[in-house]
């Protein structure tokens, strides 16, 4: 039966078919392979193209100190018997941590994932843990806010597997995607659904996005800085947000976005360019010195992002040098004579446009050694120039 139905015409299966017995049609449909072959899941597309994309996909894991100033409660106690009672504030030390996803696009340990995953902090520890389990300490090399994109950095003994950005995907709306990524701290976890959309413009707790891909495919907590790729294993784009409710409230089903590809190849070339000019950190450092403020802990500096809206209400040049938000009493900025409001454009020989730049560059710092700060302030324009060298000793 299996024989004979392998060489019969549809016609004269459809012939057969309608004239033989039940039990018969059922005998040879089960056996007629030739004709039914069952498909091995390990040959499905989006199995092979998980499988292509998986070992390049990174988990990443980030802890940041943040210091906020907390009132005590007995100086609201002392206030109402004592009359008008002042404590000097004090101020405290929270760990907050987050994770997210992120995959190497070069060999050599580059990784790129979502800015809002390794947000911009004075104290800031990565931890990257690839598809075989092993866990890598990872630098911050730069980024771009407004794309959502940031550029992180690994050291390994041999080369990397990593996501080609110069074969992308053609990115055709209802073709099949595929999200892969840390889905709620769930490592190497896969959803599937369509390209639903492209350019679209959203806003998410106050941020705005632009010329975004949509998709049905589900993006959860920690797919963010995650690949999105085709069935052939390409890069569609990097899983950025998911918009759960509309601006008005409403609940919303199978709208998450991502930046598209050609975004990433753009943004990544400029990032190599940046981090082919930035120094090479000292190895060995321990976790001490990379989980911590290297400009506190060193030198007693407290360091603030210079963002647009600040140097706007201070009347400083914008985008150039990181505020001094804090000096420590006695320490080595102190005794120097370096002030709060004060701006450090320079470290070293090397510009410092954010703060993760500055702890960058203080990694290679030691008790005892001495750098050389270039401090002062510049106003718009380049009006009120007042710049100086300050040579500091760590402590």
């Amino acid at each position: 039966m299996q024989n004979a139905l392998a060489i019969m015409t549809a016609e004269e299966v459809c012939e057969s078919v309608k004239n033989a017995p039940r039990w018969l049609v059922a005998l040879a449909f089960v056996t007629a392979t030739p004709l039914f072959a069952q498909v091995d899941p390990a040959s499905e597309p989006a199995v092979l193209a998980v499988a292509k994309v998986l070992p390049a996909v990174v988990n990443i894991n980030t802890e940041r100190i943040v210091r906020r100033q907390v009132r005590d409660p007995f100086e609201d106690f002392a206030a109402q018997f004592f009359g008008n009672y002042r404590s000097r504030p004090r101020e405290i030390r929270q760990t907050l941590q987050s994770l997210g996803s992120g995959f190497l696009v070069d060999p050599a340990g580059y990784i790129v994932t979502n800015e809002h995953v390794v947000e911009r902090a004075a104290d800031l520890k990565i931890e990257v843990i690839t598809n075989d389990g092993k866990s890598y300490k990872a630098r911050y090399i730069t980024g771009d806010s407004k794309k959502d994109l940031a550029f992180l950095k690994i050291d390994s003994d041999k080369p990397l597997p990593f996501v080609n950005l110069h074969d992308i995907s053609p990115n055709l709306l209802g073709q099949t995607v595929i999200v892969v990524g840390n889905a709620l701290g769930y490592g190497s976890s896969i959803s599937r659904g369509v390209l639903s959309g492209a350019k679209r413009e959203i806003t998410i707790d106050e941020v705005d996005y632009h010329d975004l891909l949509q998709t049905d495919a589900a993006i959860n907590p920690g797919n963010s800085g995650g690949p999105l790729i085709d069935l052939s294993g390409r890069l569609v784009g990097i899983s950025s947000a998911k918009m759960a409710f509309t601006p008005q409230g409403i609940p919303t089903q199978g709208l998450g976005f991502a930046i598209p590809a050609e975004t990433v190849r753009q943004n990544v070339e400029q990032f190599k360019k940046i981090a082919d000019k930035q120094p090479t950190p000292k190895r060995g450092a321990t976790e001490e010195e990379t989980g911590s403020s290297n400009a506190d802990r060193l030198f007693g500096l407290q360091l603030q992002d210079m963002t647009d809206e600040l140097a706007g209400a201070l009347g400083f040049a914008s985008g150039k040098g990181v505020l001094i938000s804090a000096v420590e009493s006695d320490s080595p900025a102190d005794r120097a004579g370096i002030e709060r409001g004060l701006v450090i454009y320079r470290i070293g020989k090397y510009e410092v446009n954010s703060v993760k730049q500055a702890e960058s560059l203080l990694a290679r710092a030691d008790s005892g050694s001495s750098v050389d700060f270039i401090v002062g302030i510049v106003g718009r324009g380049g009006r009120g120039r007042r710049i100086e060298t300050v040579n500091l000793e760590a402590r």
